[in-house]
């Protein structure tokens, strides 16, 4: 069952996403607010069943974790058995 605060959840995570994508090229835009980042990050780790490391930045763990961005050999190593199940499909 879909919950008002699971729909809500899962719009700020696709926005938030959305929102990155629109900025990728464009160095001088600003980011999505630190608290959109950690909620999206709390929402993908929820759909992943799993937390991204401590050491990613909130926007890096939603890039890697979508694949929008290729993880590092050091993140890859960080991720253990996450980077198999990456990147995640969400649709």
């Amino acid at each position: 069952m879909l919950t008002v605060g699971d729909y809500l959840s899962v719009y700020v995570l696709e926005w938030t996403l959305h929102h990155l994508d629109l900025i990728a090229h464009l160095p001088s835009a600003a980011e999505p607010p630190a608290e959109t980042l950690a909620a999206a990050r709390a929402s993908l780790e929820k759909i992943a069943g799993a937390p991204f490391p401590a050491s990613f930045s909130d926007k890096d763990a939603l890039l890697i974790g979508t694949g929008r961005r290729t993880p590092t050999d050091a993140e890859k190593a960080a991720l253990g058995d996450l980077a198999a199940k990456l990147p995640l499909i969400l649709g």
